[in-house]
């Protein structure tokens, strides 16, 4: 799983990133300061970072060369109001990879942040993902049943946001065990805002649209105790 860094003074904005960059199966660390951010970079070694240059601290760009110290090939997506092209030349200078002005729309974020992830050889799970007669189309946000002659249905399976949010996150850790904690944020924004109970009812209603045999599955696995696996 991809690890971010999010880096931000605004509360609604960090929690925004979370959520959005959570449901497309990114763990993400956020910091309101410039501080915050060069002790968290050292401390959890993120695969991307997203700077804010106005941070209550210290500059933005002072950040960027702190980072460049530490980490120096650490990505950096700058997100930031200041729209001039000095600022935008200097973060580059000093090491951005990009820069991004607010307001922004969030798919060209995560757009820019994938096309960061390739020229930073970071890994993105295949898609289609087969799970039996099921195929997940994770980039197109499709999910196929086959028959049993391997050709695709006229229909296909619908899932709810909620639940694509859930599968994602499951989807892009192939066998390695997710905490109903990163669910629960990775689905809300917190894993404050979701009962736990929940989980376990999101997980039957993808079971039966995916498994071949909801009772007994193969692929979304329940570990007792501890969350939830997909297998391949």
């Amino acid at each position: 799983m991809i690890r971010v860094l999010a880096v931000d003074d605004e509360p609604h904005l960090l929690r925004a990133l979370v959520m959005n960059l959570s449901g497309r199966g990114y763990l993400v660390n956020t910091a309101a300061t410039g501080a915050a951010a060069l002790d968290s970079a050292s401390e959890t070694r993120p695969d991307l970072m997203i700077l804010d240059l106005g941070l209550p601290d210290v500059d933005g760009l002072d950040v960027i060369a702190g980072i460049r110290q530490r980490l120096p090939h650490l990505p950096i997506l700058v997100l930031s109001a200041r729209t001039g092209s000095h600022d935008k030349i200097t973060a580059l200078d000093l090491g951005a990879n990009d820069y991004l002005t607010k307001p922004f729309d969030m798919h060209e974020l995560v757009a820019r942040l994938r096309a960061i992830s390739r020229r930073a050889n970071l890994i993105e799970p295949t898609s289609p993902i087969q799970m039996g007669p099921v195929a997940v189309d994770l980039a197109a946000r499709v999910v196929r049943r086959n028959d049993a002659d391997g050709t695709a249905t006229d229909a296909g399976v619908r899932l709810t946001p909620t639940e694509w949010r859930m599968l994602e996150v499951l989807l892009r850790r192939p066998g390695g065990l997710t905490t109903p904690t990163e669910l629960l944020t990775a689905m809300r924004g917190s894993p404050d805002n979701t009962e736990r109970s929940y989980l376990r009812i999101y997980m039957q209603q993808l079971r039966r649209k995916l498994e071949a045999d909801p009772a007994r599955p193969r692929y979304l696995i329940t570990e007792p105790g501890l969350g939830y696996r997909y297998v391949p």
